[in-house]
């Protein structure tokens, strides 16, 4: 049987070349709602330089909407909210604010620490808004809002006990060890241990009445197909509501769209995530 070439598996920007195009096309659309949306920008959640988030407030402008979070890609090594507000735009429309955070970046922090900086941001958010949030992320985003939903967040102190009650999932990354041997491994200083402590499908469960969808686009490798199901498998078995999705013919980064495209299932889903 042949070895994974782990490097081609889970290397998405040279899996997909043409990614500084759709990249571009992202950042310019959100420069352009950062001018347009009702935003509140640069919101502080802690100390670090990057423990900022930006709160794109419902098509209304008011308070009491259903809130969704949005962590952004970039194997926890780059990436920054003001690149990304693009996917507010239709949740806005149909009556959701989103936040969008920034977080500390590897290697500067580990992975673990990156968990921790969201939690204080999620508690920063419901502090604002009082809403429980629906989380939604994209690729080390994915794992980090899988990572809020399977927090005990009784032990976090000055939220609701069930705080986070449903996640989706985009493109994630669950199991790290995959991870160690690759060029991505430069900047995550990931060991065996690191990437124990880090990996969602060794932690407990979330509660059985939680909500979690993880996506994977046709496109993708198989090592990001595996995970979806693999941590579904395993959340589902515990008795979370846990289903994955593979959305056809999207890769890696277009699968992001899936949340601009209006008739979108994606973008269905999550806005009844949030609404339910």
């Amino acid at each position: 049987m042949t070895a994974l070439d782990l490097e081609a598996e889970y290397n998405n920007r040279r899996r997909v070349p043409e990614h500084p195009n759709i990249q571009g096309r992202w950042k310019a659309a959100s420069e352009a709602r950062r001018k347009e949306g009702k935003v509140d920008l640069d919101l502080s959640y802690g100390k670090g330089e990057r423990n900022r988030y930006d709160l794109y407030r419902a098509g209304s402008g008011g308070s009491g909407a259903p809130v969704v979070v949005y962590i952004h890609g970039g194997y926890w090594q780059r990436g920054d909210r003001k690149d990304n507000g693009f996917v507010t735009k239709e949740l806005n429309a149909r009556g959701i604010s989103v936040a969008l955070p920034s977080y500390s970046l590897c290697p500067s922090v580990g992975v673990i620490d990156i968990v921790a900086e969201l939690r204080q941001c999620l508690k920063s958010v419901w502090e604002r808004t009082k809403q429980r949030p629906v989380v939604v992320g994209h690729s080390a985003g994915g794992h980090l809002a899988a990572s809020m939903l399977a927090t005990d967040w009784s032990k976090v102190g000055g939220v609701p006990a069930d705080l986070v009650k449903a996640a989706y999932a985009i493109s994630g990354v669950f199991e790290l060890a995959p991870l160690i041997p690759t060029s991505l491994n430069e900047a995550l200083k990931l060991d065996q241990a690191k990437a124990r402590e880090a990996s969602l499908l060794l932690w407990p469960a979330p509660p059985k009445d939680r909500t979690f969808v993880a996506a994977a686009g046709g496109d993708e490798s198989q090592e990001f197909v595996r995970q979806a199901l693999e941590i579904t498998a395993a959340w589902s078995k515990a008795g979370v509501r846990a289903e994955c999705v593979i959305v056809p013919n999207t890769n890696h980064f277009t699968i992001v769209e899936e949340l601009i495209r209006p008739e979108s299932a994606m973008l269905a889903r999550i806005v009844s995530m949030a609404k339910g």
